[in-house]
């Protein structure tokens, strides 16, 4: 397949840098115009996945009903999951080419485990071994909760490149790198190949930012709120400087953007930036000149402030939580029940096509 370019900051950081474009939405057509901005991978979650649908309803009811018809005893849930693979198959097909051109590291579709298994390793490692094989590009999601740490390292080792989420603080980011590491190092002393593997480590940068910004008004404090826009970059960049001096494979990634910043700041590194396509073309109508700004660090008065919040702290030092304390951050709860909420709005979707009101 021939690729069309469109010149703008997004390419010439592709070109010039080791930083890795992704696109944070399995639309078709989003993930097109991605890909000629030098895309090279794209990510789906619940809330992405019923946006996608949603957006496309002349496509996707009418299937719902096929499937309906062809699965004559399936719950809504289990419908609207196949319309998710169906989806995310569609999507991975135009990522192929990148696949093969960076041996599995690049060109991956990123599904994720339903939220409603998070109580089970062994159910979010299951479904991932099988997300897994619906094709041979699938890159599959797990969050960063004290139960997915050990999903993460069993599915690893069973071959499947984990794209970890749910994940927002450096503690996070370091327990799911060494549950890689754990797993890459556990197939390598059985003689079971890695090297065509791509997992990564998700930091939801703008939900960190949510978050502390949520701490800072309950708690009334006085500050330069401007300095709360650089938290989950202060995080980002603390966990890519842990993941080089642990020698952890896994590479960082950037994800749920509040402003240019998410990645501006973070092009340079070895890591993948995964914006969502609206951020893109506002990037890419710019005249900004990407440079390498991954290893400079957040200026002094702003790290004052963000470390003057103790919620803040706990996300940025690497030893600040303990895995059990993963599951009641409350950016991990926030975004969980978001999750299930998309799930149970995708079921109602399905619903209403299968049993529409009178």
């Amino acid at each position: 397949m021939t690729i069309e370019h469109t010149p703008g900051p997004l390419l010439e950081a592709a070109q010039n840098f080791p930083t890795a474009l992704w696109n944070d939405s399995a639309d078709p057509d989003e993930l097109r115009q991605s890909i000629s901005f030098g895309g090279v991978g794209a990510t789906c979650n619940p809330t992405i996945a019923f946006t996608c649908i949603n957006q496309r309803r002349d496509v996707w009811l009418p299937r719902i009903a096929e499937l309906a018809e062809m699965m004559p005893e399936a719950s809504e849930s289990e419908i609207g999951w196949q319309v998710v693979r169906e989806l995310s198959l569609e999507a991975a097909k135009l990522l192929e080419p990148a696949f093969e051109e960076h041996k599995g590291r690049n060109g991956r579709l990123s599904m994720q485990t339903d939220p409603r298994l998070a109580r089970s390793a062994k159910a979010l490692a299951d479904q991932a071994e099988e997300f897994s094989k619906l094709t041979k590009n699938i890159i599959v999601k797990i969050p960063a909760t004290s139960v997915g740490i050990e999903a993460i390292e069993d599915a690893t080792y069973r071959g499947v490149s984990v794209n970890v989420t749910v994940s927002f603080s450096v503690p996070q980011a370091v327990a799911t790198g060494e549950a890689i590491e754990r797993g890459l190092k556990r197939r390598e002393a059985e003689g079971l190949d890695t090297s065509t593997m791509g997992p990564v480590v998700t930091l939801m940068v703008g939900r960190l930012d949510d978050w502390i910004k949520t701490v800072a008004k309950k708690e009334g404090l006085f500050l330069d709120p401007g300095h709360l826009e650089w938290a989950g970059i202060a995080a980002f960049k603390r966990a890519y400087a842990e993941f080089q001096a642990r020698g952890l494979r896994a590479r960082m990634l950037a994800a749920a953007f509040r402003n240019v910043m998410h990645w501006s700041e973070l092009v340079g590194g070895d890591v993948v930036i995964s914006p969502p396509f609206k951020w893109q073309e506002i990037i890419n109508k710019s005249d900004y000149k990407p440079a390498n700004r991954l290893d400079v660090p957040v200026d002094e008065a702003i790290m004052k402030t963000l470390l003057g919040i103790p919620e803040f702290v706990r996300a940025y030092e690497p030893d600040g939580m303990t895995p059990a304390e993963f599951d009641t951050f409350g950016a991990t709860v926030n975004t969980l029940r978001g999750f299930l909420q998309a799930d149970a709005d995708l079921d109602a979707l399905v619903r209403d096509v299968i049993m529409p009101k009178p």
